[in-house]
C-alpha cells in the first residue's frame, strides 16, 4: 500500500509547469505524466521511491509514495511543487515582456528536487550535444543501470543509479548509450567524490569538468536556486536577448539584460522560455549523427 498525503500550497500552483521542468525529454524514465497524474521516480537517502501528483479542483495536490523512501519522497513534495520557492524582491514590471510573461504564468514556481547528483549527471550528460541526444544517454543509462521503480506506475519507470553504481558503468555501457568520452569521465571522477559534492553545492565549479553551465544547470533543477544563469548556452543568450530587446545578444549581453533580477535572473528565464517571444526559426534542426558501433 502506499503512502499518501495532500499537500495544500498556500498560492496558486500550476503543478504541471513547476514539476514538469524536472523532465528531460518525453522518454525520460524517471518521469512520466498520464491521466493527469504526474509519475516520478527518485533516489533519496532512505532508497528508490515513486511519487504520484494529481492536482485537485481546490488547487491542492494528492500525493502517493511507494518503495523503500516512500516517507522521504512524501516529506518532499512540497519543495517539488515549489513551496521554497520565494519571490521577494522580485519585480516583474521592470520589463513589459516580463510582466506579461508572469501574468501568464500565475502559478508557476521554481520546483526543488533535492537529488544534486541526479542533477549534475543530468547536466553533464547534456554538455556540448544536441537535446535530443542528451536525453536519449539519459533515457538508455537510467533504464540499463538504475533500478526498477516501485508502484503501479503506467508503464515501466525506472530511478537513476546510485553514485557508485555509475561510477562502475562499463566502458562500453556509455558507448552504446551514447554519451560521449569527456561526459563519461566527468561523470565518474565526481561520482568518486559525491559525499563532497552534496556537502558543497556551492562549489561545484572547483571539479574538473564542470564549468558555469553545468553548475547553474545542477542548481536550478536540484535546488530551485532562483538567481542560476547557465552562461554558455548555446540558445539562452539568443533568447534572452531575442525576447527583451527584439535581437540576439551574447552571454555578456544576456548578463547586462537581466542585471536588474539579479537574485531572480533563473526566475525571468523560466518565465521568458514558457510564455516569452520566440525568434522564428532560420534554419531546419541539426541531425545529430550516432557514432555507436551498429
Amino acid at each position: 500500500m502506499p503512502l499518501e498525503t495532500t499537500y495544500r500550497p498556500g498560492r496558486a500552483l500550476d503543478v504541471g509547469a513547476t514539476v514538469g521542468v524536472v523532465q528531460r525529454g518525453p522518454g525520460d524514465p524517471t518521469m512520466q505524466v498520464a491521466r493527469g497524474v504526474i509519475w516520478r521516480a527518485s533516489r533519496t537517502p532512505d532508497g528508490v521511491a515513486t511519487v504520484a501528483l494529481a492536482a485537485q479542483g481546490d488547487r491542492s495536490v494528492r500525493a502517493a509514495a511507494w518503495g523503500p523512501g516512500a516517507a522521504w519522497a512524501l516529506a518532499q513534495v512540497p519543495a517539488l511543487c515549489g513551496a521554497l520557492d520565494h519571490e521577494q524582491g522580485f519585480d516583474a514590471a521592470r520589463h513589459p515582456v516580463v510582466r506579461a510573461a508572469a501574468e501568464r504564468a500565475h502559478g508557476l514556481r521554481l520546483s526543488r528536487t533535492d537529488g544534486l547528483f541526479d542533477a549534475l549527471a543530468q547536466a553533464v550528460l547534456e554538455q556540448k550535444v544536441t537535446a535530443v541526444a542528451a536525453f536519449a544517454a539519459w533515457r538508455r543509462i537510467v533504464t540499463w543501470f538504475g533500478e526498477r521503480a516501485p508502484g503501479p506506475t503506467p508503464q515501466p519507470m525506472f530511478a537513476p543509479p546510485t553514485a557508485d553504481e555509475w561510477r562502475r558503468i562499463p566502458s562500453w555501457g556509455w558507448h552504446r548509450a551514447g554519451a560521449e568520452p569527456f561526459q563519461s569521465r566527468t561523470i565518474v571522477r565526481t561520482a568518486q567524490r559525491a559525499a563532497s559534492v552534496a556537502a558543497r553545492p556551492d562549489a561545484l565549479e572547483r571539479l574538473p569538468g564542470i564549468g558555469p553551465w553545468t553548475a547553474a544547470e545542477t542548481r536550478a533543477r536540484a535546488l530551485g536556486d532562483p538567481d542560476a544563469v547557465s552562461v554558455g548556452d548555446f540558445h539562452l543568450a539568443h533568447e534572452v536577448g531575442y525576447a527583451l530587446t527584439g535581437s540576439r545578444v551574447d552571454d555578456d549581453g544576456m548578463l547586462e539584460l537581466l542585471e536588474p533580477w539579479r537574485g531572480h535572473r533563473q526566475r525571468v528565464i523560466r518565465l521568458i522560455r514558457a510564455h516569452g517571444p520566440r525568434e522564428p526559426r532560420r534554419a531546419p534542426r541539426l541531425a545529430p549523427e550516432d557514432h555507436r558501433a551498429r
